[in-house]
């Protein structure tokens, strides 16, 4: 899970509000440099004193985490724990140049914590950082300077920083930096449908999404004609005889169907665009949030394919009728669309709610 840090230093009048919004969202740490604020924190958050000043205090009252800079405050992480060794510490480092960004990486090998600042807008910096703290079991809090940059940042080079520290510039933005945090997709469970009828049904228009992701060979993603019920749709990873290969790709569906995207919300596939975000699924039921590139939405011959679920549910897809638009069966086998009959299986998922614009909502809803 990642860390969300909220920096309430110079908050002035706002900063009861923000604290309250920040332990109403279970923020990880509250980062001050006044002891007083720490008094006033529940036991359910972090408290992060961060001095200001060239001096420490001679107490660091209620802290858990105290980050001090060796340039400024003298005294290195390592030389206070020898003095405090019930309190946790961390290191300020202020990238600008190579020898402070040597620095950082050396704190990413040593200390508990590092508190990170980037003066540069590239991140290569921090990808240099994360790779460097590989091994290491501390901590990587990176300062953002808003909620878009938080999100950059949780993700740099896959992996992303254990954490970021944020000033919020309003009341709300606290909500919006703990979503980010929380990007995160929880997988899913896969079941084996198996295929009743197929079914040709003349011309529609199909919809072939095109990710900014390279799609490994048992992912995809799940596609159906109602919302309760969907098919596994494999990526076109696998080699064709008359066409290269093209990894981005998932030849979807009829562009009335459903797919999922973050938070189980479904879009239907003429509703994505660039820019948009779907879910990557593999046959383990793994997830991950992939970015459409963009999406050809085509005239083609359509296949109707109906499947029914262990529990009598029945599942529609409608996809291209041609050989090298496929779906995934149990264990990854791969199953071209046109050669589907009954008997076969094939992995699915079975949302259990209905949907009003994509989202989940217990209602009375019948699809067919």
């Amino acid at each position: 899970m990642k860390l969300s840090w909220l920096d309430i230093r110079g908050l002035g009048d706002v900063q009861e509000a923000v604290v309250q919004e920040a332990l109403h969202y279970r923020v990880e740490g509250i980062v001050t440099d006044d002891i007083a604020d720490l008094a006033q924190l529940p036991p359910t958050v972090t408290k992060v004193l961060f001095p200001g000043g060239d001096a420490l205090p001679e107490d660091f009252g209620d802290a858990d985490v105290v980050v001090v800079d060796p340039l400024r405050h003298g005294v290195t992480p390592a030389e206070l724990s020898l003095k405090h060794p019930d309190l946790e510490f961390g290191r300020f480092v202020e990238i600008v140049d190579a020898p402070t960004l040597e620095d950082a990486c050396e704190s990413a090998r040593t200390d508990r914590w590092s508190l990170l600042l980037f003066r540069d807008p590239t991140k290569i910096p921090l990808e240099i950082v994360i790779a460097a703290a590989a091994r290491s079991t501390g901590n990587l809090v990176t300062i953002a300077q808003d909620v878009e940059e938080a999100r950059i940042i949780f993700g740099v080079l896959e992996h992303g920083s254990d954490g970021v520290m944020m000033a919020p510039s309003a009341v709300g933005e606290t909500a919006k930096l703990k979503a980010a945090a929380q990007a995160e997709v929880p997988d899913l469970n896969l079941t084996e449908l198996e295929v009743v009828r197929t079914a040709h049904i003349g011309m529609g228009e199909r919809a072939c999404v095109d990710t900014c992701s390279h799609f490994r060979e048992d992912e995809g993603i799940l596609v159906g004609s109602h919302s309760k019920g969907m098919i596994l749709c494999v990526s076109e990873t696998h080699p064709l005889p008359y066409m290269p290969t093209r990894p981005f790709r998932v030849n979807a569906g009829a562009i009335h169907s459903y797919t999922l995207s973050k938070d189980e919300r479904t879009n239907y596939l003429s509703e994505l665009q660039s820019g948009s975000k779907v879910m990557a699924v593999d046959i383990k039921g793994r997830t991950r949030m992939v970015t459409v590139g963009r999406v050809k939405i085509e005239s083609r011959p359509l296949i109707s394919v109906d499947a029914v679920a262990p529990n009598g549910q029945p599942v529609n897809l409608i996809l291209q009728d041609d050989w090298h638009v496929r779906v995934l069966g149990p264990g990854g086998v791969v199953l071209n669309s046109t050669e589907l009959r009954p008997g076969d299986k094939v992995l699915g998922y079975l949302p259990s709610e209905d949907r009003h614009v994509g989202y989940p909502i217990d209602e009375f809803c019948i699809e067919k």
